[in-house]
């Protein structure tokens, strides 16, 4: 009997492009209204949530992705997520599903000059007609940003 070594991915959506993340970091899904907020700014960091209990930031991917303040919009999806060092919520435009993935459908991606693109991308996943840029969401979030700023 062999082992199934299938990966859940969580697939959302930014800037017309499919992205996942490993479900197992996954705590709960949600839309913007239904989080209790203190704080708002703008930008990638727009603000302080709570949502059951837990006092976290929010992360607006969409801002990042689109070099400018985007609006927060009550039917806006949020992802939760448990990293290695703090509990997110990550705002994105939109959340696809669960999609299981086999370590054959997941190619590296490479720069031009054969190097790997970043160390937060792990790969590129391909199932059937879909596309996703799978991401290491925990080295992601730690990109030039101080660890200890998640502990709020």
């Amino acid at each position: 009997m062999s082992l199934d070594h299938t990966q859940a991915f969580l697939s959302f959506t930014l800037g017309g492009m499919e992205y996942g993340l490993d479900a197992r970091q996954v705590r709960e899904l949600c839309q913007f209204d239904a989080l209790a907020q203190f704080a708002d700014g703008a930008g990638p960091v727009p603000g302080v949530a709570r949502a059951r209990g837990q006092i976290m930031p929010l992360v607006d991917m969409r801002a990042a992705f689109a070099g400018r303040p985007m609006p927060l919009a009550p039917t806006c999806d949020v992802i939760i997520l448990a990293l290695s060092h703090c509990t997110i919520g990550m705002v994105v435009e939109s959340v696809n599903g669960v999609v299981p993935l086999h370590p054959e459908q997941i190619r590296p991606l490479l720069a031009g000059d054969g190097a790997f693109a970043a160390d937060y991308l792990l790969g590129l996943g391909e199932s059937g007609d879909r596309r996703l840029i799978l991401v290491d969401i925990d080295r992601l979030m730690a990109v030039g940003q101080d660890r200890a700023a998640c502990l709020v």
